[in-house]
């Protein structure tokens, strides 16, 4: 069977970059309702502070470029909210500014704009501010407590992650319908499994995302934490494994970043894969209790070789005419 090439115009899908983003606000939503639901209203500041940084950024870096600006694609919004996600409710208000400069400026500017960026805007970020203010970045608040919006309130309950009982090694002390539903301690958006499901099938549904990435990454991550379990019960230990921490919101909206990740079926899937090993590989041995951040972005590096390494199979003609 021949493949027939009509000459231009093409038939155009209606999707830009601004419809795409905007289906990725609308699916961080739950997370976001539920991060200010166990957070208060710090948490909703924080991404009001992050959004803000990363537009400003973006804004004065096309600016100095003397370049139109790109603000109405709202891919810096989509960095800024990924990236008040990704951190823990008490870190102070210019936490999120340095991040969101670092993301739109270094990572994404520097590394030739939307598209052209080898690695997340948000979680290159993210391990910027591990690195610079670990204190900060690793101090939790426990769900549920009552957190005021002063920069470092002090109403602010510390506690210990479930992924910090877990490298003990030990089951965590909150339950698994408290780990599904939010209620634990950890970062505004990776608490709730559930809003981060809901937000995950949205994206489905509208086609935003294919499934390999997220199936493929927490496929990885469950077969090797039950087999390699540390816990009295090997289902519970893989259960908790991939409920807490940020399993869930990098499968589902980090690692399916189109910019950095393999675009061919097949380099996906072993793209998911690698995320899943990397993370166990980190939670186990590494010198933090997660592994998302740096599993992510280690892929992230690779992604181009993997869209080499697994080209799809191509259309062509048989010679003599398909009888």
């Amino acid at each position: 069977m021949n493949l027939l090439v009509t000459s231009s115009p093409h038939i155009h899908s209606g999707r830009t970059t601004s419809r795409l983003m905007a289906d990725v606000l609308i699916a961080l939503l739950p997370a976001v309702v539920a991060g200010i639901y166990f957070f208060g209203l710090r948490a909703a500041i924080l991404m009001v502070v992050s959004i803000a940084s990363c537009k400003i950024a973006e804004f004065l870096w096309c600016a100095v470029r003397r370049q139109p600006h790109t603000l109405r694609d709202c891919s810096a919004a989509v960095t800024g909210l990924l990236l008040a996600l990704t951190l823990p409710v008490s870190v102070p208000y210019w936490v999120p500014v340095v991040g969101g400069f670092f993301a739109m400026i270094v990572v994404k500017g520097l590394g030739g704009g939307l598209g052209q960026n080898t690695f997340n805007p948000a979680l290159a970020a993210r391990a910027f501010l591990v690195l610079l203010f670990p204190a900060a970045m690793t101090r939790f608040a426990a769900a549920g407590t009552s957190i005021g919006s002063a920069p470092m309130s002090v109403d602010i309950v510390s506690s210990a992650t479930p992924l910090h009982h877990m490298v003990m090694p030990e089951l965590p002390n909150v339950s698994l319908l408290d780990a599904f539903l939010g209620n634990l301690p950890g970062c505004i958006g990776e608490v709730s499994a559930l809003a981060l499901l809901i937000g995950g099938a949205y994206l489905v549904i509208r086609k935003v995302i294919s499934l390999r990435i997220p199936v493929a990454y927490l496929a990885a991550v469950a077969v090797l934490t039950l087999i390699f379990n540390k816990g009295q019960d090997p289902i519970q230990w893989m259960a908790y494994n991939l409920l807490c921490g940020g399993v869930l919101l990098g499968a589902i909206f980090m690692a399916t970043d189109y910019a950095t990740s393999p675009v061919t079926p097949l380099g996906q899937i072993v793209y998911g894969v690698g995320c899943g090993v990397l993370t166990v590989v980190f939670r186990y041995f590494g010198l933090f209790p997660e592994g998302v951040t740096y599993a992510i972005l280690l892929m992230n590096a690779v992604a181009w070789a993997l869209d080499r390494i697994t080209p799809p199979r191509r259309f062509t003609s048989i010679p003599g005419g398909a009888k």
